[in-house]
């Protein structure tokens, strides 16, 4: 009764938040909230480097992000860099099964020194040893399998570079939100990625991220609507057929 109660519980509470967003967008989340902010907003301690000498400031090859010569590719915690992202996969695979297998014995008596003449008599009506066992058996199995998938998605989405490990390589996270109407679109990207895989438009390609964590959904009333009651889920779970 207690686990009846709790799930009666659930079930309300989960109603309750979804009454609360009736007539209403769903709400954009603060990007103040994020690694990223707190990644731009808190970058490590960069010391600059001072020779002393008047003409340093004014320098074409100084070593700053002005400098002519200044690699503008991010490298560091808070740096930006695009994330471009265009999969286009596809995946067919067919298999096909056939087996069949038969099987008869016949066993017959007629004949024995006489013995299945003299034993017929005493055998019940019907039965006689002229064909003792006649048995056939047989057993078709065939199946068939048929996977077809196609994958397209085309995008590009800034990223912030959160993390620089010790042996160099960065790792980036990125979030993009747009609401249309009464959805809400979202579009995550996490992952490593090496400095040098990153191109002079200060852009990477998605498969060169390691660990990428891509995720393109949404929420809002056309996704309320495609996910199924939480009464069917559950009975999903729970029944065996």
């Amino acid at each position: 009764m207690t686990y009846l109660k709790l799930i009666c519980l659930a079930l309300v509470l989960g109603a309750c938040s979804r009454v609360a967003n009736l007539g209403q967008a769903p709400d954009l989340t603060s990007p103040r909230n994020t690694e990223e902010f707190l990644a731009i907003t808190n970058p490590p301690l960069d010391l600059p480097v001072n020779s002393g000498r008047p003409e340093a400031a004014a320098s074409l090859w100084a070593g700053n992000s002005s400098s002519l010569i200044s690699d503008r590719r991010a490298s560091t915690r808070g740096d930006l860099l695009t994330v471009v992202i265009e999969i286009d996969d596809s995946a067919e695979i067919s298999n096909s099964s056939d087996r069949s297998r038969s099987a008869g014995d016949n066993l017959e008596i007629p004949q024995l020194a006489g013995i299945p003449q003299r034993l017929n008599d005493k055998l019940p009506e019907g039965a006689s040893f002229d064909e003792l066992i006649d048995a056939s058996s047989s057993s078709t199995y065939k199946g068939s399998g048929n996977i077809s998938r196609r994958d397209k998605l085309t995008l590009r989405i800034a990223a912030t570079v959160i993390d620089r490990l010790p042996n160099g390589t960065l790792q980036i996270q990125g979030t993009q939100e747009v609401r249309v109407n009464y959805e809400l679109r979202e579009l995550t990207v996490e992952g490593f990625v090496r400095p040098d895989d990153i191109d002079r438009n200060n852009e990477i390609e998605y498969d060169r991220i390691a660990g990428a964590r891509i995720s393109y959904g949404g929420r809002g009333q056309i996704t309320d609507v495609q996910q199924p009651r939480y009464g069917q889920q559950i009975a999903d779970i729970l029944l065996p057929y």
